[in-house]
């Protein structure tokens, strides 16, 4: 059956910390714009930095959106931002609702991650180990962005640590609330400003057999061990956030059996059985069709 995701609106797909467009042929979003694009809807990735706070990420953003509405002659676009990349998303909205039709976030920190907060308690402020921490991660990052089409962009990795611990997403959460829930586990405002508000996202398995022919992705291995350092929601973590901390708007669902990478389709991802994240980029693009969006 031929799908219809050819939504009103353009869709930007925007990535996290550490995220990139393309690095050689390699593409993050490759099998998801893709297959937005076979089902009809415009699709763009733009460029932010790998690694900054939110506001800086936002604000290139908003640069980018611009340049999407003066090329394509459309007057909103809709956001998916992925982790970090939800944020970022949000700020967009917050700045500028005229621009933005809606905003989903997929396994975003939309109330801080615990494995933000456990990584900010290990490294003291001006110590060494932070000093190391902030050399390390900025090499990281400087790699990627080298590898990809993002080396002119400005790079900050404590900052973005900073931006996505339970304090800093909370002071960012005072400034822009638009789509939060009042309650813990709830679902946000539907609409603010104009802009639709969707979330969802996905938990890791109890036990580690039921992720079946995933359990075998090394990326998966990676998520559960740093889920050992979620304690608030322990048992409801994707390995980087916690179920109810990515809440925001109309929560499709946040109990997807998939990972923090699962969840934009990792290439070793393909191993899983059973739920398809491909699959929910395509429904969503054809849930926002059918909302005009």
């Amino acid at each position: 059956m031929q799908r219809n995701a050819n939504t009103c609106y353009p869709i930007l797909l925007i990535h996290g910390l550490f995220g990139f467009e393309r690095i050689g042929k390699f593409e993050l979003f490759h099998d998801i714009r893709q297959a937005l694009r076979n089902a009809g809807a415009r699709v763009f990735v733009p460029h932010l930095s790998a690694t900054h706070d939110n506001e800086v990420r936002g604000d290139q953003l908003l640069a980018q959106i611009e340049r999407v509405l003066e090329g394509t002659g459309a007057s909103k676009v809709n956001l998916i931002g992925h982790s970090q990349g939800a944020l970022t998303a949000r700020y967009a909205a917050a700045i500028a609702p005229h621009s933005v039709a809606s905003v989903t976030s997929v396994s975003g920190p939309n109330h801080g991650s615990e494995l933000a907060d456990f990584l900010r308690k290990a490294l003291t402020p001006g110590s060494l180990p932070e000093h190391v921490a902030e050399t390390v991660v900025t090499l990281f990052a400087d790699f990627l962005a080298t590898l990809s089409d993002n080396q002119y962009l400005p790079r900050n990795a404590i900052a973005t640590l900073n931006a996505l611990t339970t304090e800093g997403v909370g002071a960012f959460n005072d400034k822009y609330p638009q789509g939060l829930p009042t309650t813990w586990g709830g679902n946000g405002s539907e609409q603010v400003n104009g802009v639709r508000y969707y979330s969802w996202s996905g938990v890791l398995q109890s036990n580690a057999l039921d992720a079946g022919f995933n359990a075998l992705d090394p990326f998966h291995a990676f998520c559960r061990a740093l889920a050992a350092y979620f304690v608030t929601e322990g048992e409801q973590n994707d390995g980087m956030v916690g179920r109810f901390s990515s809440h925001l708007g109309t929560v499709i669902r946040s109990d997807y059996p998939l990972d923090h990478l699962d969840t934009i389709g990792q290439p070793t991802g393909q191993l899983r059985t059973g739920v398809d994240p491909i699959e929910l980029f395509v429904q969503h693009a054809e849930r926002l069709r059918e909302a005009g969006l």
